[in-house]
């Protein structure tokens, strides 16, 4: 561990072999805690059949468990010094992420974020202290980060008076959450509009990759306790179909993503960086859902659920979609060529139409290696 302070001076933006460090490889620990929770929570309600009623609160916690991962990942791309202060301030975020996920199942239930927000606020601290130091040690980046510090100081204040002076069954409620999630959101952009950090293309394509395999491991988890079932003599054959279709199902997302991952980032233009950096929660939220809607489809097999298999299988191939339009949106639609252009949005529309005529999810599995074979070979043609 580094013992030094040094001045916490912007990284080169075309620095050469930049790559994840422990320590943020360490910071996304936390962030598979807080996903998992949330997915689970969700996958109960499927089952209990109040899934419609979860989803809402889904997506308000599973952005805000991204925003906190990304807020640090793109600091950390621009400004990571490796000295001992740099380590120790994200350890107070990490901290009071941790703080914060412990109280996300909660949360999930009913959005009363008591316990969590004083993770929240720990985090705010520890990312405030970052950007001041940045603001410190680069005079030609001054500006910018005093605008993040005071942006996220803003956005944290708001979230505060939100707790102190709306409960959470408010029927205006999910309205104000949204729109000081609006501000969140527009942060960086305020901040970067005077001047562009020097965030690291190759680093962040690596940091975003390595958060889809984590939202990913959520759906190989749901198909890990589907063979558990076997194993302890629930061997039917609809179980088997399942499982192997979920792993069908996972196998072809990962390819999916990282058939072309080093072309996701491939312009230094913060409107299209922004597009991208935002856009890739669609893919993430959209991942967590399929483990969510695999574990559904799970219980409904094994006979301990209150919905049917139509319906469950629903909440798999929805998601799907979901996934293939998140793709599309950060990446397909600026590829050349009719096929590597528009064959994820097709799929999407294919998928779709299966979700909502509930197919089984086999039917999800075949259609996903049929789009990957034929997305593949449209990028070999390409390559070629």
């Amino acid at each position: 561990m580094p013992t030094g302070i040094r001045p916490l001076i912007a990284r080169d933006p075309r620095e050469g072999h930049r790559a994840a460090t422990q320590l943020e490889l360490f910071f996304d620990l936390v962030s598979v805690v807080a996903i998992a929770s949330v997915t689970v929570t969700l996958h109960h309600a499927i089952s209990e059949g109040h899934g419609p009623e979860m989803l809402l609160n889904f997506i308000a916690l599973f952005a805000v468990i991204w925003w906190a991962w990304m807020n640090f990942t793109w600091f950390a791309s621009a400004f990571d010094n490796g000295d001992a202060l740099f380590i120790l301030l994200t350890m107070v975020v990490m901290s009071g992420a941790a703080v914060f996920a412990g109280g996300v199942e909660s949360i999930t239930t009913s959005l009363d974020f008591s316990y969590a927000l004083v993770g929240w606020i720990i985090m705010r601290i520890g990312m405030i202290a970052l950007w001041l130091r940045a603001a410190r040690s680069n005079p030609d980046y001054r500006r910018p980060a005093l605008r993040y510090a005071i942006g996220i100081a803003v956005a944290q204040a708001l979230w505060i008076a939100l707790y102190f002076a709306m409960p959470p069954n408010h029927a205006a409620f999910l309205a104000v959450f949204a729109a000081i999630f609006v501000v969140e959101l527009a942060v960086p952009v305020w901040a970067e509009r005077a001047r562009e950090t020097p965030w690291h293309r190759h680093h962040l394509i690596e940091r975003y990759g390595l958060l889809n395999i984590i939202v990913l491991g959520e759906v190989v988890v749901s198909i890990s306790l589907m063979f558990g079932d076997l194993y302890e003599g629930q061997a039917e054959a609809p179980l088997i179909f399942v499982a192997v279709s979920g792993l069908v199902i996972v196998f072809a997302l990962w390819w999916l993503y990282f058939l072309e991952s080093e072309d996701h980032l491939e312009t230094s233009e913060f409107r299209r960086a922004i597009v991208w950096g935002y856009g890739h929660v669609i893919v993430f939220a959209a991942g967590a859902l399929v483990a969510a809607g695999l574990g559904a489809v799970m219980d409904v097999v094994t006979h301990h659920s209150e919905i049917d298999a139509s319906t469950a299988s629903g909440w798999v191939a929805g998601p799907v979609a979901l996934y293939l339009f998140g793709l599309w949106f950060i990446r397909d639609r600026f590829r050349e060529g009719l096929l590597r252009q528009h064959l994820l949005l097709a799929g999407t529309a294919v998928v779709a139409i299966l979700a909502f005529a509930g197919a089984p999810v086999s039917v999800t599995a075949v259609a996903l290696v049929l789009l990957t074979a034929m997305r593949a070979a449209g990028t070999a043609r390409a390559n070629g």
